[in-house]
């Protein structure tokens, strides 16, 4: 039976994460003086690109965690902390200046892989989040719950990275700020669950 808390939970954390809305004027800063045809074959090796790379450690995350010794417990905290220090840096917009001085310092000519699907897309944050999740629902069906919310992220930044000039236009630098610290307060309450859930499997919470 399909876990519609978890999907939920799952989906609003992954897209916290790779936050399609304040990654968007990253893309245009990218993608800018290219073609439309350039932009939107770009955008597509880059989502395909971090939908792999993050299935990969779906699915055998766990089991590189458990080769090394470290419990799942200890990833959860850990993965917290991490959350926590990427929702701070939301709420203060300390993020996105760091991708813009990314995007300034990497001028490719294609920065599908690097670095929109990487770190962009899939990095540290993300990555973290798709094991954590992986697993809090082990098995194949855990798994395919999981792929499921990381390809609608994904797909919903295909989209916002090709509509990125309306979107632009839209909600303009306010809006997107707005939007982006709602999202990270958001986040930080998610981190502290975490947090939280690692500390109870460890017997320190109840």
């Amino acid at each position: 039976m399909i876990d519609t808390a978890f999907l939920i939970t799952s989906f609003v954390t992954l897209f916290v994460i790779v936050d399609p809305i304040g990654l968007t004027p990253v893309f245009i800063a990218l993608t800018q003086g290219m073609s439309s045809a350039r932009r939107r074959s770009i955008a597509l090796r880059a989502t395909i690109t971090a939908a792999v790379l993050l299935a990969i450690f779906a699915a055998l995350g766990e089991a590189v965690l458990g080769f090394i010794g470290i419990s799942m417990p200890a990833f959860r905290v850990a993965g917290g902390a991490l959350l926590f220090l990427t929702a701070l840096d939301m709420l203060f917009e300390r993020r996105n200046k760091r991708r813009e001085d990314r995007s300034e310092e990497d001028d490719f000519d294609d920065p599908s892989v690097f670095p929109l699907a990487i770190p962009l897309m899939a990095g540290p944050g993300s990555i973290a989040t798709v094991i954590l999740l992986s697993g809090q629902q082990p098995g194949f069906t855990g798994f395919a719950m999981v792929m499921g919310v990381v390809i609608a992220v994904l797909a919903i930044m295909l989209v916002m990275c090709l509509f990125s000039g309306l979107f632009e236009r839209m909600l303009g630098k306010t809006g997107i700020t707005v939007v982006t610290r709602l999202l990270g307060m958001l986040l930080a309450a998610l981190s502290v669950q975490f947090v939280l859930d690692g500390l109870r499997a460890f017997g320190f919470a109840g």
